[in-house]
């Protein structure tokens, strides 16, 4: 394997993070990894940020490691994103429970976690953070900024609220505002994991949670699953196939696409934190880039990158037409030039921006070769 010039980071912030809600968070510590190099005048640069259940560990391998990060198909030397050329940094959001500061944190100066006296974070707030550790990098352009879903969300963010910053948006599988059909998704991961009694209303034993795990957030996570596939795609991977040592007429037989969504939800819970779950996916529910703004129009007058927006046919969560959407809305205002759209032919569903980078990789290496 190439070197990438993997290294993780923990960076502390001492000043307030002022959130959306108006709130502070203060102090405040963010996670992120880099690969690549930094060059002499620091143009190189491209962040990449992450989904829902993501992390800073976005490619290569930890020591002892069989798992490569989540995008590491698309991370690394001579691949779309060539870690030869470019330095790559992609950083947890604020939030989230991998060592930047979320409702696990030790709440200061207590020594006791957030819990449910964390604030209401938005996808804005993440971005905010992630500028902060920018700045503090000595970073005041870069290349690109990239994500897939909640990822592409945050890209979109950083063309309107820092509009200065970046060359390239690259923004795939996500939408300008969350549908009401991607939040009854959430509710329903939402409702299970508060009605469940061993989440004792966020003050649960969070080591006997890693270990032992949570029905509610399992059952949440089964609902989330249904989303990030399509029919045609279950069908192929799954059709009408039985557990082959369950009987057909055992009440709680299982036909193998039961089987996948027990084994994926059991296990969600002992890595990915339930009141995490929760506060992420309120954020991603209140998304919406033209919050502030008259119009998704008037939100999108003070982009001056270019953006990349990449739909997929059969994503069920994030409809083609929502990314399509924000490019007639820069046609609208007279900045079709600096707009691109996509659409990737993929049977797959919302997860199809993980799993078949394939089918859109050539693209993203051409669009980093602009200037």
């Amino acid at each position: 394997m190439a070197d990438i010039n993997l290294k993780t980071h923990q960076a502390q912030f001492k000043n307030a993070l002022y959130l959306e809600s108006g709130r502070i968070l203060e102090p405040f510590e963010i996670a992120y990894e880099t690969y690549g190099r930094l060059n002499d005048t620091k143009d190189n640069v491209i962040v990449v940020c992450h989904a829902l259940s993501g992390s800073h560990h976005a490619a290569g391998q930890y020591d002892g490691d069989t798992k490569s990060g989540w995008w590491d198909a698309l991370i690394g030397s001579g691949k779309a994103i060539d870690t030869d050329r470019f330095f790559v940094i992609c950083t947890n959001t604020i939030g989230s429970c991998f060592g930047t500061t979320g409702p696990t944190s030790q709440m200061y100066p207590s020594l006791d976690p957030y819990r449910l006296k964390f604030p209401v974070v938005t996808i804005k707030d993440m971005v905010k953070a992630q500028r902060l550790l920018l700045d503090r990098l000595g970073i005041s352009k870069v290349h690109a900024v990239i994500g897939g879903s909640m990822g592409g969300m945050q890209a979109l963010h950083y063309a309107v609220d820092f509009p200065n910053l970046a060359t390239h948006i690259i923004s795939l599988a996500t939408t300008h505002a969350t549908s009401a059909w991607a939040i009854a998704f959430n509710k329903v991961a939402a409702q299970s994991i508060l009605a469940d009694p061993n989440f004792e209303g966020g003050n649960y034993d969070i080591d006997a949670i890693r270990s032992q795990g949570l029905r509610g957030a399992a059952i949440g996570r089964m609902a989330g699953h249904i989303s990030f596939l399509s029919p045609e795609s279950m069908s192929v991977k799954f059709g009408r196939d039985y557990v082959s040592t369950d009987g057909l007429f055992d009440l709680f037989g299982k036909f193998q696409v039961e089987r996948y969504l027990d084994y994926n939800g059991d296990n969600f819970p002992k890595w990915f934190d339930p009141l995490t779950f929760i506060y992420i996916i309120k954020a991603i529910n209140i998304y919406d880039i033209s919050r502030g703004h008259d119009t998704l129009e008037s939100a999108l007058q003070k982009t001056r990158s270019h953006l990349h927006l990449f739909g997929f046919k059969r994503d069920l969560l994030f409809l083609p037409t929502e990314m399509k959407a924000i490019d007639l809305a820069m046609n609208a205002i007279g900045k079709g030039e600096m707009s691109h759209y996509y659409l990737v032919d993929s049977d797959y569903g919302h997860d199809s921006f993980l799993v078949e980078t394939k089918k859109f990789e050539g693209i993203i290496a051409d669009i980093l070769e602009r200037k």
